[in-house]
């Protein structure tokens, strides 16, 4: 295999790793940090974009529809199409607005949702900060993001955008404190912030994921993403029925899109997220099976990385768009009592629950005392 590769290629790589070699520590391992954010924040771009046209493509095909197939191959094409559209649009700023908050509004809705992913572990040793307190700084992360959408709707100086503004704002803090008490039902199972640590919690198999023992949380959490995307059926924020386009009514061209790349882009993290606290991120579900390893063509399957957390992250987006297709929108108070009365009981309920459990030492606490 050396053989067949160019020795002009050998020699680049080489003086490439005698110039990094040569470099202070400290250098080292900004270029490194360079590299990962890199890396990470693209796929996370790539992944938005074609996002767009998979929901197009599963929406359609449940709606017997045929879907983006124009642009390109079998349609390919058509979610960078949809940038250049929105590139060249004009920007219409509204003459009484606040500008400059009218500007950063779309800014402060995607930047938590990309720098969150700075605590991710996409397997046991890619992850750009592991810091012990990884959970809290998503939490924090994903709170911010609702300045964005209260900024938006109250810079333009519409009364229909604050309006829209106002319930999106209401929706997004009633099921962030149902997503903060599910996780910390995960705190309590997985014994640590740090989210490299809560997945080795679950190592060893379906049977030591935390799906099993925190099922309320899960769904509180995962259904409470839903909402906090704003997504069907808690699209609220946009029911052009009732109050035209929500808080980004009055936004277009690049602006307009940098608040859709902000709903992707969260989708795209809760649906990670859920992989992580409730499914075991990285690990694989055939963790154990030794008979696998025998057979050439399947011994990946009982190896935990990057692909399992994917393919997890695929299964919850495509729920996302199977949610859009077939739900009708709640009322809003039918939102809001869901939150405020539903989710919010049950999760204090199982922490208690939980509790129980590990005074017992069943569940994941059933190695305790060992």
């Amino acid at each position: 295999m050396a053989d067949l590769v160019p020795q002009f290629l050998v020699n680049w790589v080489d003086w490439g790793m005698g110039i990094f070699n040569s470099l202070p520590a400290w250098l080292q391992y900004l270029t490194i940090t360079t590299w990962k954010i890199l890396f990470v924040m693209i796929a996370v771009i790539l992944i938005v974009a074609f996002s767009t046209y998979f929901e197009r493509k599963v929406i359609g095909s449940m709606q017997a529809r045929v879907g983006p197939n124009r642009v390109g191959p079998l349609g390919l094409g058509q979610p960078f199409a949809d940038v250049i559209k929105l590139l060249i649009k004009e920007v219409v700023v509204p003459s009484q607005s606040s500008k400059f908050l009218f500007v950063i509004a779309p800014l402060l809705s995607l930047t938590p949702a990309l720098a969150a992913w700075a605590v991710i572990p996409l397997n046991d040793w890619y992850v750009i900060a592991d810091i012990n307190a990884g959970l809290l700084y998503v939490l924090a992360l994903t709170s911010v993001g609702v300045y964005g959408v209260i900024l938006a709707g109250w810079a333009t100086n519409s009364k229909y955008a604050l309006l829209g503004a106002m319930r999106s704002a209401a929706q997004i803090v009633a099921y962030e404190i149902a997503m903060g008490f599910a996780l910390v039902g995960v705190l309590m199972a997985g014994g640590s912030l740090n989210l490299g640590e809560i997945v080795m919690a679950q190592e060893g198999g379906v049977s030591h994921w935390f799906l099993i023992p925190l099922l309320p949380l899960f769904v509180v959490y995962w259904v409470s993403g839903v909402a906090e995307t704003n997504r069907a059926p808690f699209d609220v924020a946009e029911g052009e029925s009732e109050i035209v386009a929500g808080f980004h009514v009055e936004y277009s061209g690049v602006a307009f899109a940098v608040f859709f790349l902000a709903e992707y882009a969260n989708m795209v993290l809760i649906s990670t997220l859920t992989a992580i606290f409730f499914l075991g991120g990285w690990a694989s579900p055939f963790e154990g099976w030794t008979f696998l390893n025998d057979i050439p063509w399947l011994a990946w399957l009982t190896a935990g990385g990057l692909h399992w957390l994917f393919t997890k992250m695929c299964m919850f987006m495509y729920t996302f768009f199977w949610f859009r297709a077939t739900f009708p929108r709640y009322r809003y108070d039918q939102i809001m009592r869901l939150g405020w009365k539903i989710f919010i009981p049950v999760t204090i309920i199982w922490i208690g629950v939980e509790g129980v459990m590990a005074w017992f030492q069943v569940g994941p606490w059933s190695g305790l005392g060992a």
